[in-house]
């Protein structure tokens, strides 16, 4: 009896491990260390870029746009780029379709983000109308930096809500003390969403093919800047990543290599795959080579047996001759 006691606590210990790993003792889960490293990192990115609303509520009052229409773009629009873009456009005596045109191209990045995401973060369609608002820039550097649906999700959650309470919270401020603040470019706010983005891209560029697309598309966009319009520039480098692409798989098959996460593909025999594995069988090639083995094991024996076996039929035959 002392024995089935000892087994039977040494096969029930195991059921209160979650509670030491992750897990209270009603099995709810707890915050693990990498979802707290998640939120700091999308706190930081939330803090960094949002700050960086002092520098379009002051750009937007010193264009002579009203408080309420600063705070409005900041509210609906909801992506920095394109809310400085449209007001720089009336700032430098722009019309209102011209600089809402601009603003719109430039915008239309958010959408290419949005499909990527939306694989990602799998929330249901009630709930992906409304996240598609917090599709920006930061969110989706931040989500596409995790591993695991959970990180992500609370990756860009966090960002997202971060980002969207602080950037309004600031334009408004701006707006108000924008003769207080003087001019915003001393400050650096707007060189700190910039910064924090390619601090999020460059580790996630570890290929040769990813880093030859982030220089192809850093070039033309900035190449083209000073000749057309705003926004413009942005789609043309979007086009970066498709053309290395082509270049990558069709031009140079053969240069694939290793580095850049691919590898050659074996040439088989038709009806195997490599290693000798054949489509019906575990070890079809192998089974094929017992075979082999086994028909001429059974030859070797039909030899053996057309030849005489013991001495006496030897002798029988000798006599016969005679």
């Amino acid at each position: 009896m002392p024995q089935q006691r000892e087994t039977s606590d040494t096969i029930d210990q195991p059921c209160i491990a979650p509670a030491q790993h992750g897990a209270d003792a009603s099995g709810s889960p707890q915050s693990g260390p990498s979802d707290r490293a998640v939120v700091r990192d999308a706190l930081g990115v939330g803090i960094a870029v949002g700050l960086s609303g002092f520098a379009f509520g002051v750009t937007a009052a010193g264009a002579g746009i009203s408080l309420a229409q600063t705070c409005a773009l900041s509210l609906f629009v909801f992506t920095g780029a394109s809310q400085f873009a449209l007001v720089g456009a009336l700032a430098a005596g722009g019309g209102p379709l011209t600089a809402a045109a601009g603003a719109f191209f430039l915008g239309i990045r958010n959408a290419f983000y949005g499909l990527r995401l939306s694989a990602l973060l799998g929330l249901r369609p009630g709930v992906r109308f409304a996240a598609a608002h917090w599709v920006i820039d930061e969110t989706t550097a931040v989500a596409l930096a995790q591993h695991g649906r959970r990180a992500v999700r609370l990756g860009f959650t966090v960002t997202g809500a971060t980002l969207f309470v602080l950037w309004n919270l600031t334009t408004l401020l701006g707006a108000l003390g924008a003769e207080a603040l003087g001019d915003t470019d001393a400050w650096g706010l707007d060189a700190a969403g910039p910064a924090v983005f390619l601090a999020l891209l460059a580790p996630m560029l570890r290929s040769g093919a990813e880093r030859a697309t982030a220089g192809l598309a850093a070039v033309a966009g900035l190449g083209l800047l000073p000749v057309l319009p705003a926004g413009v520039p942005v789609l043309v480098a979007a086009l970066a990543a498709p053309l290395v692409l082509l270049v990558h798989t069709r031009l140079l098959p053969g240069k694939r290599t290793a580095a850049d996460g691919t590898a050659p593909e074996e040439s088989t025999p038709e009806g195997t795959t490599p290693g000798g594995r054949g489509p019906d069988g575990p070890e079809s090639g192998e089974a094929h080579e017992t075979g082999n083995a086994d028909d001429a094991a059974r030859a070797e024996g039909t030899v053996r047996a057309r030849e005489p076996r013991t001495a006496e039929e030897t002798g029988t035959a000798k006599e016969d001759d005679r």
